[in-house]
């Protein structure tokens, strides 16, 4: 496996231990619908999907890992997230979250950012 897509597999547990810790069930992990992937389904409150987007890097020289999600991933993650919803036939609110990973042999920074899309417009 290329070392970006075992960085990017870490990040990922690291984000589902911290989601677990502040009490999200973890609902679905890479789930697939057509060319879009959603990292992490999980659900917090009853009436609410959160779509989780995880973003790893392993240093922030050239930005921060949430700087690196394109309005097309936005659009594939909104598309993913509304047939997530019709196919579990769910009344619930979805909201869109980054978990933005730093991660090195010295150094490990997880943040979770509540309602991310808002922070992208």
């Amino acid at each position: 496996m290329a070392e970006h897509n075992e960085l990017g597999k870490a990040g990922e547990i690291l984000a589902q231990e911290m989601l677990l810790k502040k009490g999200y069930e973890i609902l679905e992990t890479n789930w697939i619908y057509q060319k879009a992937e959603i990292d992490i389904l999980a659900q917090k409150e009853k009436n609410t999907i959160v779509v989780v987007e995880v973003k790893t890097r392993n240093n922030e020289a050239i930005g921060k890992p949430e700087e690196f999600i394109s309005k097309k991933k936005i659009r594939l993650l909104v598309m993913a997230a509304d047939a997530y919803v019709q196919e579990n036939d769910l009344d619930v609110e979805v909201r869109f979250d980054v978990v933005a990973v730093i991660l090195n042999e010295k150094y490990q920074n997880v943040r979770h950012i509540e309602d991310a899309f808002y922070f992208f417009q």
